[in-house]
């Protein structure tokens, strides 16, 4: 039987990465909130199973992140994120915020659950090893769908935003 205090503990030190994956997948309140509680109950279900091979916070986003897409998958939303990181072009100033913004949701919201959870895996500084080990793929799977994963938001973004 798992130690509950020792779960709350490690939880409450990493419930930045649930916060995350719930922001990412889901779009309201409501619905992040129930993902946040499916997340959690799914590591702790899970949490006899960590060995300590990986450190927490990959195992945990693994967890997050399997959980968030069968969740998505069962509840049918519309995931959502944004980060200009991807897209140094629309940090310049020639539209408001609020245009980049709906641009980068809808440029992401054209990708893949898979897509979408390494691209917010990258934008948090995970090297491709890190991902990868997260994801169950090879660093230079990683590597190559980001590529291709960059060439298509930038191209989906075309057709919001003008650069």
């Amino acid at each position: 039987m798992p130690d509950e205090q020792e779960f709350i503990s490690v939880i409450n030190q990493h419930q930045k990465i649930i916060h995350k994956v719930c922001a990412v997948y889901m779009d309201t309140p409501t619905d992040r909130e129930d993902l946040f509680q499916e997340i959690t109950l799914q590591a702790w279900k899970s949490f006899a199973t960590f060995r300590g091979e990986a450190q927490f916070s990959t195992w945990l986003y693994r967890v997050a992140l399997n959980t968030a897409i069968t969740f998505f998958r069962k509840e049918k939303k519309q995931p959502q994120i944004f980060n200009t990181e991807i897209f140094p072009e629309l940090t310049e100033q020639r539209n408001t915020d609020e245009e980049q913004l709906a641009a980068m949701y809808k440029a992401i919201g054209e990708l893949s659950n898979i897509d979408k959870a390494l691209v917010m895996l990258y934008i948090e500084d995970y090297s491709y090893q890190e991902i990868g080990d997260m994801m169950g793929i090879s660093p230079n799977n990683v590597a190559v769908k980001m590529i291709r994963i960059k060439t298509k938001l930038k191209d989906a973004a075309k057709k919001y935003y003008q650069f």
